[in-house]
């Protein structure tokens, strides 16, 4: 039996209904999985992601993420249809939506809605299992002091990977002495631990047919909402009505602006770690302007 084959027949067992391939089409824009849509002969449609056996447990880990999500009832999320291993494969089926463009009120809804799911809170930040930012580990360990997590499961951890990736002195020795001084940072502020996509750019959202919004793709955990946030400024891709709508359901600190530069530097020194470059000089920049403000 073929990988294909195998997957058709746990999408059989799990839904309780046979599904026949028909056709598959591969899905472009992700750098991680091959993915693909699987047409049955019945005409329902799924998304399946693929990628080696020892992958298993990031797409398991993708599931509860995405469960996680569409519990808190907030904002519409692929939903899950079964993971497994197959030979020498790991996969994930998913439902397939079909994306639409969004309409004028697409945007406002989505910022309204990541608002609400930012409304779903934990007593602890992390969450209980560790999961992947990209293709990297992201631990989670849970933890009662948020600048405690910032400190040694976003930050500290990234630099650590950096300087195994080759990272200069200048870059690391920065990066330290932001990690000594991050107190300063949240000596007014102690955030709620949100419910967080955790890697919410704009590849990671669309709207469906009917113009609803959806997220994917996501790194789950309990945080400050500011990370998401911060996240979505950092490559563009989301419009003025979204942050219109999320500051009219749930306002931001007025520190926020301060800050939001702590979380796109986690995002920054990931991307230098997966694919080194220039993002190098980026996260140096960006500790600078840190590094500055502090007293």
């Amino acid at each position: 039996m073929s990988v294909t084959d195998a997957i058709c027949a746990e999408i059989s067992a799990t839904t309780g209904q046979a599904f026949s391939l028909d056709a598959e089409t591969q899905v472009g824009g992700g750098c991680i999985n091959a993915s693909a849509r699987f047409r049955g002969r019945c005409g329902r449609e799924f998304f399946v992601k693929r990628n080696a056996a020892d992958k298993l447990d990031m797409f398991e880990a993708e599931a509860e993420g995405l469960q996680a999500l569409a519990g808190a009832r907030a904002i519409r999320v692929p939903a899950v249809v079964c993971v497994g291993k197959v030979g020498t494969e790991a996969f994930i089926v998913m439902e397939h939506i079909e994306f639409g463009r969004g309409d004028a009120g697409s945007q406002q809804r989505l910022g309204k809605e990541l608002a609400a799911l930012h409304r779903h809170t934990a007593s602890r930040y992390g969450w209980h299992r560790d999961n992947t930012i990209g293709a990297t580990p992201q631990i989670n360990t849970q933890t009662s002091g948020w600048v405690e997590f910032l400190r040694d499961q976003r930050l500290g951890y990234q630099l650590q990977r950096a300087e195994t990736k080759g990272a200069k002195a200048g870059l690391l020795k920065k990066g330290r002495r932001l990690l000594d001084g991050l107190d300063y940072y949240f000596e007014a502020y102690r955030p709620e631990a949100s419910l967080l996509h955790g890697d919410l750019w704009s590849g990671n959202y669309a709207f469906d047919s009917e113009n609803a919004p959806i997220i994917f793709d996501p790194a789950v955990y309990f945080g400050d909402r500011e990370f998401d946030m911060a996240m979505t400024e950092l490559f563009g891709g989301f419009q003025p009505s979204f942050y219109m709508a999320y500051e009219r359901a749930w306002p931001l600190d007025s520190g926020y602006v301060r800050r939001k530069g702590l979380y796109k530097l986690y995002h920054i020194l990931n991307h230098f770690n997966l694919f080194g470059g220039a993002y190098a000089d980026q996260a140096e920049s960006m500790l600078d302007e840190l590094l500055h403000c502090l007293p």
